[in-house]
C-alpha cells in the first residue's frame, strides 16, 4: 500500500459515516415537512411572485414544495454510495506489483473486510465519486437555503406569518429586547454559501497528473470534512424549524385580505368566463378592479355593481366566487403526492 491508499480507503470510510447522518436528517426533515404540510392543508395564504401577492394557496402546499425534493435526495444519496464507497489499494503507482499475482484477491479482500467495494481499477487519479458527494451536498444546500429564505421573508414584522420556534435567548439581539431574528435560517443560508463555494474545489481537483497528483489531491482533504460538516449543521437547523415552526394563520388570513379580495381576481373571471364569454368577463372585472383601488372598496361591491355581474350574480354568489378558499386548485392533491413521495422513501 502507498500512503494515498492509506488516505484515501479511510477518506471514504468517513464519507460513509457522514452520509449516513445526512441521510438521517433528511428523512427527519421530510417527515416534519410532510406532518406540517398534512396539518395546515387548509390554512390559507397568499401566495407570491416576484415577492407580491399573487394567488390564494395554502400553507401547506408550501411546506410539500419544501418537502418535494427531499425523496429525490435520499435517492440520489443512495445510489452514490455504490459509487463512493469503494476501498483503494494499488500500490505505489497503481500497479500493485510488489504483491505479484495476488494484488487483485489482496485488494478483494481488504474491500469485504472493510464493507467496501472493489474498483475494476485504481482511482488514485479518478476523483469523480468524491467530486460527486460534495456537488450532491452542494445540492441538498440549496434545497435548505430555498426553505430558509422563504422563512426569512414570512419572519418580516410586515409579514409575521411564520417563525421560527421560540427559546429564551436565540435570535435575541444584543441592544433590541424586542427581536427574535430568524438566526437558524440565517446559519443555513451561510453554510449553503460555504459548501457550494467548496463544490468547483472538488471539481477542480479531478485535474489530476499521470499516476499521482501534484496538489489537486491535496485539496480534497479541505474541502470534504468542511461540506460535510456544515450540511449537517444546515440540516440540523432545517429540521429544527420544521419541527417547531410558529403559524400564524390569523395573520396569513389579515394579509391575503389586504388587497380587498384583488387577489381573487382571476377566480372571478373564470368563474364568469361560462357565462359573460372569456374576454367579456376579463373586460368587467379589470374595470371592477380599477374602481376597487380607485375607491379602496372591495372587489365584491365593486362586482356588485357591474350591471352584467349583477344579472346574473347576487351577493351570496360574488361572495363565493371571491372567497380565497374557493380558489385552490389542486393544492390538496399536490401535497397527497408529496406525502406519498414521502411515505415511500420513509
Amino acid at each position: 500500500a502507498t500512503t494515498q491508499d492509506i488516505m484515501d480507503t479511510a477518506t471514504v470510510l468517513q464519507v460513509r459515516e457522514g452520509l449516513m447522518l445526512v441521510r438521517a436528517e433528511l428523512l427527519g426533515l421530510l417527515r416534519a415537512l410532510a406532518a406540517q404540510a398534512d396539518r395546515h392543508r387548509g390554512t390559507v395564504m397568499a401566495g407570491r411572485t416576484h415577492l407580491q401577492q399573487a394567488l390564494p394557496t395554502s400553507f401547506g402546499l408550501k411546506c410539500a414544495v419544501w418537502a418535494a425534493p427531499l425523496p429525490g435526495h435520499l435517492q440520489r444519496l443512495d445510489q452514490l454510495r455504490a459509487r463512493v464507497e469503494q476501498v483503494e489499494f494499488a500500490g505505489a503507482a497503481g500497479t500493485l506489483a510488489s504483491l505479484g499475482e495476488q494484488g487483485i484477491a489482496v485488494m478483494e479482500g481488504l474491500a469485504a473486510e472493510l464493507g467496501l467495494a472493489a474498483p475494476p481499477a485504481p482511482w488514485h487519479v479518478c476523483r469523480e465519486a468524491l467530486a460527486e458527494a460534495v456537488a450532491f451536498l452542494g445540492v441538498v444546500c440549496g434545497t435548505l437555503a430555498k426553505l430558509a429564505t422563504d422563512i426569512i421573508l414570512l419572519c418580516q414584522t410586515e409579514v409575521g406569518e411564520v417563525a421560527e420556534p421560540y427559546v429564551a435567548g436565540r435570535g435575541a439581539s444584543s441592544t433590541m429586547p424586542q427581536k427574535r431574528n430568524p438566526i437558524a435560517s440565517e446559519y443555513i443560508l451561510a453554510a449553503a454559501r460555504g459548501v457550494q463555494a467548496l463544490v468547483p474545489l472538488m471539481l477542480g481537483a479531478m485535474a489530476q497528473d499521470h499516476e499521482r497528483g501534484t496538489g489537486p489531491w491535496q485539496a480534497e482533504a479541505l474541502a470534504i470534512p468542511q461540506a460535510f460538516v456544515l450540511t449537517h449543521g444546515a440540516l440540523l437547523q432545517a429540521r429544527t424549524i420544521a419541527e417547531g415552526m410558529v403559524v400564524d394563520a390569523a395573520r396569513m388570513r389579515h394579509n391575503l385580505d389586504l388587497t380587498h379580495g384583488l387577489i381573487v381576481a382571476e377566480a372571478v373571471m373564470m368563474g364568469l368566463a361560462p357565462t359573460l364569454g372569456r374576454g367579456e368577463a376579463h373586460h368587467v372585472v379589470k374595470h371592477a378592479c380599477d374602481v376597487a383601488l380607485t375607491e379602496g372598496i372591495a372587489l365584491a361591491d365593486a362586482l356588485q355593481r357591474e350591471p352584467a355581474v349583477a344579472a346574473k350574480l347576487d351577493r351570496a354568489a360574488i361572495d363565493r366566487l371571491t372567497d380565497p378558499a374557493g380558489y385552490l386548485g389542486s393544492t390538496e392533491a399536490f401535497i397527497d403526492r408529496v406525502l406519498a413521495a414521502a411515505r415511500a422513501v420513509g
